[in-house]
Order: structure tokens, then sequence, then C-alpha cells
């Protein structure tokens, strides 16, 4: 069911996490981590509901808190770990709908771009995020095994992605035999350090000197970017965008429930299911919260756009890559389809701002 003045807004929440809303609503004081997926453009249509979270709603109620993020979503998580969060957000915002290419950039020059954004964007402000005394950011990087340990040729990484893509056509679990998860966090991250799937899932320490490195190497796509390769204080490897394993980050998040403080998960999405990893996109009977896997949702409330509300956004979908298509050279008119499809994200604002002040269960559907 959407909700809102106008239904522009899903909440789903899984079972502990609906309980929790039938029986207190939803408090900031019992959000214990929040989540922000891969999906590059798709995440401008946030904004407003993460100036309106980190710089208003919980603050009220501060306490330790995991931030995790993949990609964009990473990027989103590093700006709320600002001191000035809703600034970040702005300045993350306009920074990434500024980018232009020419018609067939070379992986480079996307790379240049990128590295040009995040110096802008977090460059002078290391140290507030690394170092938030209530915030833990996580950053999740893939990290290359087999072929895609270290390609020498473009022939070799084309072979790697070509066998990894049709091992995980087979199974998720044969996906880990090309690609480990690495999490770079300040922090030890308790709740991810035991195993809890078939990745080799190794920690590194978030440093100022390697957060921009980590945030690149996070957000950077197989063949549209060059690989990162040496990041300050982590495994040697060859790195990849943490999206290629943790698309919609599928995660054990249920043992973060029980907390005496409070151990529910919010995640502020933008489509309203859960897709593992990158290449299981077309995989359709592939989704979180089946199967075995099925409660490390129980805690987790997600929100995201409705139906009705894409409807109304340019050429009637969230923003993403192929709008560089679409517009071409046409860089004004890209730009302010994706500055329209910001603006109207403030309705998603409102309408969970609505729910808090008064919540109704009767809105939330199960996830």
């Amino acid at each position: 069911m959407s909700m809102g003045s106008d239904g522009v807004l899903t909440i789903q929440a899984g079972p502990a996490a609906l309980d929790h809303l039938r029986r207190h609503g939803l408090r900031a004081g019992d959000v214990a981590a929040i989540a922000g997926a891969a999906g590059g453009p798709k995440g401008l249509i946030l904004q407003a509901i993460d100036q309106f979270l980190f710089g208003e709603w919980l603050p009220q109620a501060p306490r330790q808190r995991t931030l995790i993020g993949a990609s964009i979503g990473a990027w989103r998580m590093a700006a709320a770990c600002h001191a000035d969060p809703a600034s970040a957000f702005q300045r993350l915002g306009d920074l990434y709908c500024e980018q232009r290419y020419p018609r067939k950039p070379s992986p480079q020059l996307v790379s240049e771009v990128c590295i040009r954004i995040l110096q802008d964007f977090v460059g002078g402000h290391e140290n507030e995020i690394v170092d938030h005394p209530q915030h833990k950011l996580n950053i999740l990087v893939s990290r290359g095994r087999g072929l895609l340990q270290q390609p020498t040729r473009s022939a070799q990484t084309v072979a790697g992605f070509a066998t990894a893509t049709l091992a995980n056509l087979a199974s998720r679990k044969l996906l880990a035999r090309h690609l480990d998860r690495v999490i770079f966090s300040a922090q030890p991250t308790p709740w991810l350090a035991t195993p809890f799937d078939a990745f080799d899932t190794r920690f590194a320490p978030l440093q100022q000197d390697n957060l921009a490195t980590a945030l690149l190497a996070s957000g950077t796509l197989p063949f549209i970017m060059p690989p990162v390769t040496a990041i300050p204080h982590a495994p040697p490897g060859t790195y990849w965008d943490g999206g290629l394993i943790d698309y919609h980050l599928a995660l054990p998040y249920a043992r973060l429930a029980g907390q005496p403080e409070g151990g529910l998960v919010l995640y502020p999405h933008f489509t309203n299911h859960l897709v593992p990893g990158w290449l299981d996109k077309p995989l359709c009977w592939r989704r979180a919260g089946r199967g075995t896997h099925r409660h490390w949702l129980d805690n987790v409330i997600l929100i995201s756009p409705s139906q009705r509300f894409l409807q109304a956004l340019p050429r009637q979908k969230l923003p993403d890559r192929s709008d560089f298509m679409h517009h071409g050279l046409d860089h004004a008119a890209r730009i302010a389809d994706w500055r329209t499809a910001i603006r109207a994200g403030q309705r998603l604002r409102d309408a969970l701002a609505a729910f808090i002040a008064r919540p109704d269960p009767a809105l939330v559907m199960p996830l």
C-alpha cells in the first residue's frame, strides 16, 4: 500500500519491525542502522529524505548507528557523516548532476570525473566523516579473485566477468569464487564479522587517507571505469563496485535486533524490493527476503517511491545511467530532468515525516 496525501511513498516492514511499528510507531532512538543501495543516479531521488533523516530527525536521538552502503549508497552515507549533512547531500547532488561526458567517454575519463567529484565532496571533511561521534561508516567494495585477481589485459577482464556472470547464473554462491567482499570501516562491525554467506568478507581500516579511494572503488563499474588497484591500508588486489556483490545490501540485519537501545534497520530505497547482487538484476526469481535467508529482514523498514510517484517523474522513471545515452550531448536537458526528480523527492520526505508524526500501521505492507 502506498501512503501520503497523494500516495507517493511505499513502506514495507519485516515481521519484527512491523510489530514494533504497531506498538511504538517509528522512533529515531530505535534505529540502529541505515543502509544505502548501489544504483548510480537512482540515489538522487532520496536527497530530501536523506536531508530530513540525518539533518533533522535522527539527531533528536543521538546514538551509535551503523551506516553501510555500496556505490552511490556509500557516497550518501559519507554525506550523512558530515558535520552539516544537509549541506553535504546538497553538494553531492549538485556535483553528481553536473557530470558531463563526450558521446563515448573513455574509462579513464569517467574515473577522472568521479575523482574530481569526490575531491570536491569529501575533501577537507575526511576527519569529520571517519571520526563521526555517532555514525560508523561502512563502505562495501568488491575485490577480484581468479581471473579478476590481477588482470593485466582487457581481454582477461572480459573473460573474468563473463565467467563470473555464468557462475552467478548457476548460483550466487559460485560468484564467491570470483569476488571477495571488502568492508572499509573505522570501527569494528561485529554483526558483519561472523560469516553469513559464501563470500570471503574482509575488513580494512577506514582512515582519512583512504576514504576517497575507498568511495571511488565502491562506485567503480567494470568496463565503464578502470579498476582501483591500490587502496591504502587495504589488502592488495583489484577493486570494483561494491554493488557487484551487494547491489541492494541483502545482509543479515536481524543480527542487530534485540539491542536494548533499539535494533531497527531503516532502509531508504529507490525501489520496493532488494536485489542481492548487480548480476542478479535480470534474475527476477532471485530477491532478498526469500528462502533460507528470509529472516535477515525481520527488523528492516524499507521506504521507497510508489509507482504513482514514479509516473510523475521525467520519462516516468527514476534518473539512471540510460539518461546519458538518451540525452546525448544535451547535458542541460539531462541535468534539468535530474534536478526535477530531486525536487519531486521532497514529496517523499513530506510523506515520511507525516507517517512519523502520525504512524498508521495499516499503511505498512509486509516485507
